[in-house]
């Protein structure tokens, strides 16, 4: 499966730096913008993939899936 995530890149003096909100703990840097856009997607999928291995480990019992809404 694919998805489609926003990154935001700065230029900072001789680096780029990189995030995607949307994913908690994915930062990244590089030489290049290039170079940034390769390692956070490194970053997004090994965070993804984390995410879904503790949630199969911890699944016991009943599960429940629920929209909230948070104001922020």
């Amino acid at each position: 499966m694919e998805q489609t995530f926003e990154a935001t890149i700065e230029k900072r003096d001789k680096w780029y730096i990189g995030w995607v909100e949307a994913v908690p703990g994915a930062f990244s840097q590089g030489r290049t913008i290039r170079d940034v856009e390769e390692n956070l997607k490194e970053a997004v999928q090994l965070i993804l993939e984390s995410q879904r291995e503790l949630r199969d480990k911890g699944a016991r019992g009943k599960i429940l899936k629920r929209k909230i809404q948070v104001q922020v």
